[in-house]
């Protein structure tokens, strides 16, 4: 009976010092870091508006930008939203290749999608207003609601750069 009490108050310490050895401790997470684009040494890396903008100013900066309705009863999905803003995005960046010099906003406000952006002005007015209708025109049917493009132009790419980091 000692025997048998011994082996198990024995298997009881081995288990308990691999308890004990089998906790991990993280570093503390830096809230402060993350969300932020590093800073280059020489100060190269250009960022525009909204890329320069602190995670924690979103709300009160760049809440314009993320007006959704498609929660609202009877509307799409969010992951049908999320398809068709990922396919929208694959869209103008095939069409309109290297035109863009910032990031494409999606609106969605009642059924009418709102695709707005900033270009630069070396396209010629002809290709640009054939490439608005085109995009308009196909999305339009592709998507089964109104597509508007609200473009505006620059005139180089420097333009749009806020600051440096």
């Amino acid at each position: 009976m000692a025997l048998i009490l011994n082996n198990i108050s024995k298997s009881f310490q081995l288990n308990y010092t691999t308890l004990q050895r089998s906790i991990h401790v993280t570093a503390a997470a830096e809230k402060c870091r993350s969300g932020r684009y590093r800073p280059t040494l020489k100060r190269t890396k250009p960022l525009t508006y909204e890329m320069s903008q602190k995670p924690f100013q979103l709300v009160m900066r760049k809440s314009w930008n993320v007006w959704n309705t498609s929660n609202i009863q009877g509307g799409n999905r969010p992951s049908e939203t999320a398809v068709e803003d990922e396919f929208i995005r694959r869209f103008m960046v095939g069409t309109w290749h290297n035109i863009f010099v910032s990031d494409l906003i999606i609106k969605r406000q009642h059924n009418i999608i709102r695709i707005a952006g900033i270009i630069e002005r070396r396209t010629l007015p002809r290709k640009l207003y054939f490439l608005i209708g085109y995009t308009q025109e196909l999305l339009s049917y592709w998507l089964q609601c109104p597509v508007k493009m609200e473009l505006q132009s620059v005139p180089s790419r420097e333009d749009v750069i806020f600051k440096y980091v």
